[in-house]
């Protein structure tokens, strides 16, 4: 089961993923493109081409979760930009990416946690 804590790694892809690549094939990405071992623990986050499906890869320490979420309609409009392959995120940016909300790209440093976030509304 994958629980999202404060403590959770999660890495989000920035360039698009191929998504009629599986479980294996995100889990190739993982190493080849983003240069990180697929076994970790972390969360790995991918965006589709266009912009409408989210996956998320994880291994539990059994095997692998593949995650997906489709948009019945629009576009996920805050995925992050960077010239870097990989952004940290903390859960609570994930969970606000997930929910097509702008999350908080300006905390993206993982010794965040989501008791140190502050919102101001």
């Amino acid at each position: 089961m994958i629980h999202l804590t404060a403590d959770t790694h999660i890495l989000v892809a920035i360039a698009p993923a191929d998504f009629r690549q599986g479980i294996d094939g995100l889990a190739a990405v993982c190493r080849q493109k983003l240069i990180q071992n697929p076994r970790s623990g972390t969360v790995f986050v991918f965006i589709n081409r266009n912009k409408t499906m989210v996956r998320a890869l994880s291994y539990d320490g059994t095997g692998f979760w593949l995650m997906t979420k489709r948009l019945s309609k629009g576009k996920f409009t805050s995925w992050p930009s960077s010239n870097n392959n990989i952004e940290p995120l903390i859960a609570k940016q994930l969970r606000q990416l997930l929910i097509n909300n702008d999350p908080l790209w300006e905390q993206t440093d993982p010794r965040y946690s989501i008791k140190n976030t502050v919102i101001n509304t």
